[in-house]
């Protein structure tokens, strides 16, 4: 096995591969003030942006979970690498070659498992392409062709043909230095009777990337009639690939998306393509499996969760694509955005509808018109026999929760009348009140509904879900003390320049909040914060590697991250905060002399008392030239 990365090397990548950059491929990030951007944290469900980025530090942190780091931490943590595969995912992107401590540089069979997977499917995306170009593959092109797509379409999409023989790729990635253990594992190979066979055989390929734009799977389609398997064929649950955790188009519409807070959600790859082309550039599409919690995640996070971001489904009108609406409408509440069904005319697929009708008529079908509610309320509606009283009244039993779900007031109330009138109920205020009862449970229950006998209500869905407190000593921020060791704190970590030398002469009993204190020991352990002047990061990350646990390497990229409390920060505020933790510890220590000195004039040692006398004057004179002279007298 090749041994440790170098830590020049380390330090190269660190440098090499801006931070925002590298956060901006999983959300979307808006200025925060002060130099730092904020975004929707990918570590935990969050209603407004906790989650901050300074490029200038190469750090992260989130303030309601408590996550932050350096750029490998965050690639870490969010695409679940180990050490070396990050450093080597991001030495690879910034073209750096690296070196190991035992000697050599890496060999490509050493890499970490993820690293080995990816760079299989990365070859296997290529191979798949340049078989499509070949006679075999005439199929393939004519079915491209049979639905608008022409060979710079394929091109754009990565669209590739796999051959119709037993071990084709399998075999090319042999020669690549691919063992039978990671093809299998990867999925692009299975079992046969005499050893590894390809998964995908004779099938048009689409690839399936992360939302950095990594390969992590393919979609395979049919092609032929003596096949025998599915329409669609995909790769299965491996190590890199979570069908539930991706979005086929998001690494080409993620930016557009955040740009215009508006993703339009397909059903297929081919609708995925055709809506591209029409200039719907925000379609995204699931991969054989229904629209879910964690395609949500994704989504906010590039669309910020801002009120004004829309979401819009498009289904085919038959009755799988209805239930396939109705269980989006099932999670709409996880989204901050209005959600929208757009059906396109005579049951046609975005796909269909640009052969028949042109781009414009893929552009026309996703403008929203029917809010998803609204769908879903007709769908409910249209169940019961409203000829009945009793069907009226059923039908309102299951409607009225429905649309106590809505989340504008105003458009609540709105549509209660249209389902009084749906209904044939002549009294609309019943209804409405009926409605507005129900989500007042709702809202007590954080957007629940009612549950009178598990007890009492719960507070807002966001505070139920709140992330828990990190472990470690309190800290109260009504204290000045702890506000201007904290501010002290960041300014080391942030300014260094403004507070050295002085400050490395501050000891650590000096901070009295406990995870104050334990950010100073770092602090030293790190060469203080004068050694942070020449190399920032390079010392930002010497901090955090100081730190014992992951509860003190939490505060430092907090106070790190953080905004200094004042618009102007110069050596003048730099100097306030240097005094006041330094008059604070020595009126602290005024205050235990002053009991030593009571405690000995009632023992009267006199040799003991003239010297603990001593100290006081010394500590006294000291704490007037702090309070007169402010920082000079440091």
């Amino acid at each position: 096995m090749a041994g440790r990365i170098n830590d020049e090397d380390v330090k190269a990548v660190r440098d090499a591969v801006p931070i925002d950059a590298v956060v901006s491929d999983y959300l979307q990030l808006r200025n925060a003030g002060g130099g730092n951007l904020k975004g929707l944290c990918p570590f935990h469900d969050e209603k407004s942006p906790s989650f901050q980025v300074s490029p200038s530090k190469g750090l992260f942190h989130c303030f309601g979970c408590q996550e932050g780091g350096d750029t490998i931490a965050f690639v870490m943590k969010i695409d679940h690498l180990t050490f070396s595969e990050t450093v080597e995912r991001l030495a690879a992107q910034a073209g750096i070659t690296l070196r190991y401590e035992e000697g050599g540089y890496n060999p490509s069979g050493q890499r970490g498992e993820r690293i080995r997977l990816v760079e299989a499917h990365k070859i296997a995306a290529q191979f798949y392409v340049d078989q499509l170009e070949g006679p075999e593959a005439e199929i393939g092109r004519k079915f491209l062709a049979e639905r608008g797509f022409d060979q710079a379409a394929a091109a754009h999409f990565g669209v590739g043909y796999s051959p119709a023989g037993w071990d084709h790729l399998t075999r090319f990635l042999r020669g690549k230095g691919f063992t039978d253990k990671e093809l299998t594992l990867s999925g692009l190979s299975q079992e046969g009777r005499r050893g590894p066979i390809d998964r995908f055989r004779g099938r048009l390929m689409w690839p399936i990337r992360d939302i950095s734009g990594e390969v992590v799977g393919f979609g395979a389609r049919k092609l032929r009639d003596d096949d025998n398997g599915p329409k669609y064929l995909n790769t299965p649950e491996t190590p890199i690939y979570k069908k539930g955790q991706v979005l086929y188009g998001v690494d080409l519409a993620k930016k557009e998306i955040a740009k215009t807070s508006r993703a339009v959600v397909v059903e297929g790859y081919t609708d995925v393509m055709a809506c591209h082309l029409a200039g719907v550039t925000t379609a995204i599409a699931t991969c054989g499996t229904a629209f879910g919690g964690d395609h949500i995640k994704i989504l906010r996070r590039l669309l910020m969760d801002n009120g004004s971001a829309r979401v819009i489904f498009t289904f085919d009108g038959d009755a799988a694509g209805q239930k396939a609406a109705l269980r989006a409408f099932e999670d709409d509440q996880k989204f901050a955005a209005e959600t929208y069904i757009a059906i396109a005319p005579e049951g046609m697929d975005p796909c269909e509808l640009r052969l028949a009708k042109g781009d414009g008529a893929v552009a026309d079908l996703v403008e929203p018109r029917t809010p998803l509610f609204e769908f879903a309320l007709r769908q409910i509606v249209g169940r019961y026999d409203l000829e009945t009283p009793a069907g009226r009244a059923a039908a309102l039993d299951e409607a009225a929760p429905v649309v106590a779900r809505i989340k504008n007031s105003g458009a609540q109330h709105e549509v209660a009348v249209q389902l009084a009138g749906m209904l044939g109920i002549m009294d609309t205020q019943f209804v409405v009140k009926r409605v507005a009862q129900l989500a007042r449970w709702a809202r007590d229950r954080g957007g629940r509904g009612p549950a009178p006998q598990q007890g009492p209500p719960r507070g807002r869905q966001y505070e139920a879900s709140a992330p828990p407190a990190p472990s470690g000593p309190a800290l109260t921020l009504r204290s000045p003390a702890h506000r201007t060791e904290r501010e002290l704190l960041k300014l080391a970590l942030q300014r260094p320049e403004l507070v050295s030398p002085a400050f490395d002469a501050y000891g650590v009993d000096e901070f009295t909040a406990p995870p104050y204190a334990a950010v100073r020991q770092c602090i030293e352990e790190a060469g203080g914060a004068e050694a942070g002047i020449p190399e920032p990061q390079t010392y930002l990350a010497r901090v955090l590697d100081a730190a014992p646990d992951d509860t003190v390497r939490a505060m430092v990229t907090e106070l790190a991250v953080e905004a200094i409390l004042r618009k102007t920060v110069d050596e003048i505020y730099a100097g306030t905060q240097l005094v006041q933790v330094r008059l604070r510890a020595v009126d602290r220590r005024i205050r235990d002399v002053q009991g030593s000195l009571t405690r000995l004039s009632a023992q009267r040692d006199a040799a003991q008392l003239a010297a603990v006398q001593n100290e006081l004057w010394v500590l006294q004179q000291y704490g007037r030239a702090l309070r007169e002279r402010g920082a000079d007298a440091l």
